[in-house]
């Protein structure tokens, strides 16, 4: 072999090594194997092909004889191919089960760098746990505190806790609102809260209908009572301090506001005589009103016109004297109707 040979083999020894040849044999690369064997010599274009056998480990060149490449056990050179490639998809498995832990350890760092929701919620089993827990949140208000209590406070020490915690966070200039049944205006302690914390700021209202109990500090963080540990005690609550859900507890309070009349700690009026003699539609519409039902709805469930409904509005309110829709709910609450109507449904006696 002449020196053009000589080269031709060592830059196919050096290209083979660096390419690896991860595909399969060409027949070219066959043939010249083949010749090989047979001691034939190599030819000018047999560069690339011996670059593939180099890479297979199927021929080596002798340093004193590079113009004649010595074949190689080809079972033995497949066992080494077989062996490198499972040892290349062991790695490439191993690389792939690690990108889960990689995700998931760079994630905290991308979650705590953008805005969020929020971290959750937490259920809080025990009242000392609720009672702690809501005095820190108050304790922090900022901007707004947002309580409703359908069920009144609960005894004279939650009261005079809620007083202290509420008259500081007045003191600190924050907006104070409290949502009580329309049952609490009978209650001499809580008239007497309602009237201390009026003077102080605070803004107090009453709700004949049902509402929700919650408790919302600067509408980042709510507590709930528990609707899902079916277990939990009545006292459990929940923690919320997902930004998306607080918003929607905070809409929910304000809905119940709108249709709640002002209290200033003064005792409830005395039930007015009218309610009896209402027609089967009237009581109705005083029924779907108190309820907050769109009138549209009512109008549709009674086969009236909006008109007709308007109409049966404007004889009621005038009939009570109540201003507002809010005023005219507030009244029927308060009537003989509605309480014999109650008494019915729940069979006790009149």
């Amino acid at each position: 072999m002449d020196e053009d040979d000589s080269a031709l083999v060592a830059a196919g020894a050096g290209e083979g090594a660096a390419t690896g040849g991860r595909d399969g044999l060409s027949a070219a690369a066959k043939a010249l194997y083949a010749g090989i064997t047979r001691g034939e010599p190599l030819g000018p274009a047999d560069g690339p092909a011996l670059r593939e056998l180099l890479a297979w480990r199927l021929v080596t060149v002798d340093p004193d004889r590079p113009g004649a490449p010595i074949a190689l056990d080809p079972q033995e050179a497949g066992r080494r191919r077989l062996d490198e490639g499972l040892r290349e998809l062991a790695a490439g498995a191993a690389r792939m089960a690690a990108v889960p832990d990689v995700a998931d350890e760079l994630a905290l760092h991308f979650e705590r760098a953008k805005w969020r929701s929020g971290a959750g919620s937490e259920f809080l089993a025990e009242p000392e746990q609720v009672g702690a827990r809501i005095a820190e949140a108050v304790g922090g208000a900022e901007t707004e505190l947002l309580t409703a209590q359908p069920l009144g406070p609960r005894g004279a020490d939650a009261l005079e806790a809620a007083d202290a915690r509420e008259a500081r966070a007045l003191a600190r200039g924050v907006s104070v609102r409290t949502l009580y049944r329309d049952g609490e205006r009978d209650d001499p302690a809580t008239r007497d809260r309602v009237t201390r914390l009026t003077a102080r700021g605070a803004r107090f209202r009453t709700l004949a209908g049902s509402f929700q109990s919650c408790v919302v500090v600067d509408r980042r963080q709510a507590f709930i009572p528990d609707h899902v540990v079916n277990s939990s005690p009545t006292h459990a609550a929940w923690h919320v301090m997902d930004r998306a859900l607080v918003a929607f507890i905070a809409e929910g309070f304000e809905d119940a506001w709108r249709r709640a009349d002002i209290w200033h700690g003064d005792p409830r009026r005395a039930a007015p005589a009218g309610g009896v003699g209402l027609t089967h539609r009237q009581r109705e519409i005083l029924i779907d009103t108190a309820a907050g039902i769109d009138q549209r709805i009512t109008a549709r469930r009674l086969n009236i016109g909006l008109r007709t409904l308007t109409k049966e509005l404007g004889v009621l309110r005038a009939r009570w004297g109540a201003p507002t829709l809010a005023a005219l709910s507030y009244q029927w609450a308060l009537s003989a109707e509605r309480h014999r109507m109650t008494d019915e449904a729940t069979g006790r006696p009149e």
